[in-house]
């Protein structure tokens, strides 16, 4: 991206306006064609991208295992030890094949949700975690509320189909957004492969080798649900969700959003580009440097910004350290998209002036 160079402002009046060039673009770029049921593509902010049918209910499989997960890590210690009960080993679908009366720790429970997709380990981690399953979905229920998963409602911990057990590709991504907050989650999302108690588990999700800066996401399937996948891409500095429902070809339709959403989007970082001084008027010094902060702001790598620096033509003293100077507007296309307040970054005290004889 060319960005301006750095400028000291002294007395060259209150406002200084600066063109910010866009970087290289992917323009001419076609919005990718991707043969999945629903899509979206957002960044870790929730500004989304791309979406196709991105609030359609749907059937989501194993990806239910990502509120799983955020309730488990919510709710107990990594390094808390769970006793296997003969009911949760006899769960149908994909297992990490518990065995009753063996001790697991709620991290061995989560790898095995996480990587292998473990039916088994979603319902010990839900009935340790609430006491029984039926706790369990009610607090998921409820957490999806909270985080404005307004097309959700939960039958269960695992993903098996049922009626009531729904979500959409909008929801699934603020989901991923949530887990991937968390460090212990993206953590153990990253892993390739582990083993607990001479069992290796390989992870199911391809993209982690696959996909350049891929660092976490969890897969699905069932026959009526279709392939369902939820990803994260990190890449010079962006973070990017991913969700793909009832996808027959969900490796390669994901590789194909990141490769087009990274190729037009970017983070850009503002406002550490500028020198921005102040005179003093009546103080122990001349010139007061401006604090001016770094915002990030989630563009279109062809925006052209216009920043307009808003500063007092000088300053009496005394001043203190961190008082208000100005402010920052950032224009695009003639809108203001974002704005700061900009502070004194040292103080100035008052002169003394000795009294002629």
């Amino acid at each position: 991206m060319l960005i301006m160079r750095k400028m000291i402002l002294f007395c060259l009046g209150c406002l200084l306006t600066a063109r910010l060039l866009p970087a290289a673009s992917a323009e001419g770029q076609a919005l990718p064609a991707v043969g999945a049921n629903a899509a979206i593509v957002m960044n870790s902010g929730g500004e989304v991208v791309f979406e196709k049918n991105a609030d359609t209910r749907s059937l989501i499989a194993s990806t239910t295992k990502l509120m799983t997960a955020l309730l488990a890590l919510e709710g107990n210690a990594l390094t808390e030890e769970v006793t296997i009960r003969p009911e949760w080993t006899a769960v149908e679908g994909s297992s990490m094949y518990l065995q009753s009366g063996e001790r697991y720790t709620v991290r061995e429970l989560l790898e095995g949700l996480l990587l292998a997709s473990g039916n088994d380990a979603a319902l010990a981690l839900a009935c340790h975690t609430s006491g029984d399953e039926a706790s369990f979905v009610a607090a998921m229920n409820a957490r999806a509320r909270e985080l404005g998963m307004h097309g959700t409602h939960f039958a269960n911990p695992h993903g098996l189909d049922a009626l009531e057990h729904y979500s959409t590709a909008r929801d699934l991504a603020l989901l991923m957004a949530a887990c991937m907050a968390r460090p212990d989650f993206a953590d153990l999302t990253a892993e390739t492969s582990c083993t607990v108690k001479d069992q290796t588990y390989v992870n199911h999700n391809k993209l982690l080798t696959l996909c350049p800066g891929c660092i976490g996401g969890k897969t699905g399937y069932t026959e009526a649900a279709g392939r369902c996948l939820v990803s994260c891409c990190e890449r010079e500095g962006t973070r990017l969700i991913c969700v793909t429902l009832h996808d027959p070809d969900d490796w390669q339709d994901h590789q194909l959003l990141y490769h087009w959403a990274f190729g037009a989007y970017s983070t850009r970082t503002l406002g550490g580009e500028l020198d921005l001084y102040v005179p003093v008027l009546s103080g122990t010094r001349t010139l007061l440097p401006v604090e001016t902060g770094e915002h990030k702001l989630f563009l279109p790598r062809t925006a052209e910004l216009r920043l307009v620096v808003h500063l007092p033509r000088f300053v009496f003293a005394p001043v203190e350290a961190g008082e208000s100077a100005g402010r920052i507007q950032v224009f695009w296309d003639g809108e203001q998209i974002d704005e700061w307040d900009l502070r004194y970054a040292e103080g100035a005290a008052l002169a003394v002036r000795e009294r002629k004889r």
